[in-house]
């Protein structure tokens, strides 16, 4: 059966753009339009499509308004289409947060050449998000489930020498935020490689620096780990670990990319094995491919305690599957349940080594 899709957007050239694409691909149909989310409402009632398509900048109300009102209503898979903009990073990392399972960004000129590229990434995507409709209602259940935990966990753990370490692509965004939102104030320094263009882990950064406990900033090139707070990998650079006079300090590279990706999770996770392995807690969320696994397995191999987030709670459950299949994982957790994992791991001693 064809995936039907319904195309949200103001601009009457990308429904024509996207309409085009998506008429061309065999295993789906559009079977509607809309320039506005109020009419898009109405037409998600009437057509009950497998996914949507939805801009972020639209008249009468906002994509991102819209998708929060449709995740609680009518939960449904999105694929946001988004302008490479600074302003719209911080949108579309709202949206992922929200639920939405992927974006595109437009082509700031159609570069005729360009277009082939831009037809598989957007077919493929709309593809991957049809075969998480279970997800996308399933994860309403875990929210609820993670706001009752967090407020019940708690820390007084002596976490000076203490690392933590979260790897994550696809789906990575709200897996993440789910995870930071919970940690308390007096936590180990956290180090995240999160899957993310350039112009969006700054936005990214800020964004969580604003909803947690815990500060969490874009990491810089001999960024001294402070307990209490978290630094996100920027999408330029690969990030490793290394040992101050006093502390342990980050540093940014630009080596080749690593498994098809800079920042790598196994460029940093491997580093951590070398550097701190008995004092570090690794961390490998949903993604696609295996990016982290390996690195995964070093950190274990070197004492260091690791988790993986459980395949029903991911979007994807590639990395981690990977990281389970040769021997790399300790704990495997279901997504709301990972930060009180860590608290009680850090409250048991682990990751504490003489």
């Amino acid at each position: 059966m064809a995936i039907r899709v319904l195309i949200v957007d103001d601009s009457a050239v990308m429904r024509e753009i996207l309409g085009g694409i998506i008429s061309c691909e065999a295993d789906m149909e559009v079977v509607g339009y809309a320039d506005d989310p109020l009419i898009a409402r109405e037409k998600i009632k009437a057509l009950n499509p497998d996914v949507v398509t939805l801009d972020i900048e639209m008249p009468r109300m906002d994509g991102i308004t819209f998708l929060e009102k449709l995740m609680r209503l009518r939960p449904t898979p999105v694929v946001m289409i988004s302008a490479l903009t600074e302003a719209n990073a911080s949108a579309t990392l709202r949206a992922l947060e929200l639920g939405a399972i992927d974006y595109v960004t437009k082509p700031a000129v159609l570069d005729l050449d360009e277009l082939p590229h831009y037809r598989h990434e957007i077919a493929d995507k709309i593809r991957f998000a049809a075969s998480r409709k279970a997800w996308v209602a399933r994860r309403q259940v875990d929210l609820k489930k993670t706001q009752k935990l967090a407020r019940s966990i708690k820390t007084h753990a002596n976490n000076d020498q203490r690392l933590i370490f979260i790897g994550a692509s696809t789906g990575g965004i709200d897996a993440v935020k789910q995870i930071l939102v919970q940690m308390p104030a007096e936590s180990p320094p956290i180090v995240i490689v999160q899957h993310l263009p350039e112009v969006f882990t700054a936005a990214f950064a800020k964004r969580m620096d604003n909803l947690c406990e815990i500060s969490v900033k874009e990491a810089e090139h001999n960024d001294r780990l402070t307990p209490g707070c978290a630094y996100v990998a920027p999408g330029h650079s690969h990030v490793t670990l290394v040992r101050g006079a006093k502390n342990f300090v980050l540093h940014l590279n630009q080596e080749p990319p690593l498994n098809r990706h800079r920042p790598s999770v196994d460029h940093l996770f491997k580093s951590v094995a070398k550097i701190a392995g008995p004092n570090s807690i690794g961390v490998l969320l949903t993604g696609m491919g295996r990016d982290g696994a390996d690195g995964l397995l070093a950190m274990r191999n070197a004492g260091a305690f690791t988790i993986a987030q459980d395949e029903e709670s991911c979007v994807v459950f590639g990395m981690p599957r990977s990281a389970i299949e040769i021997g790399a994982v300790m704990k495997v957790v279901p997504l709301h349940n990972i930060a009180a994992q860590l608290v009680n791991a850090l409250n048991s001693g682990i990751g504490e080594s003489a």
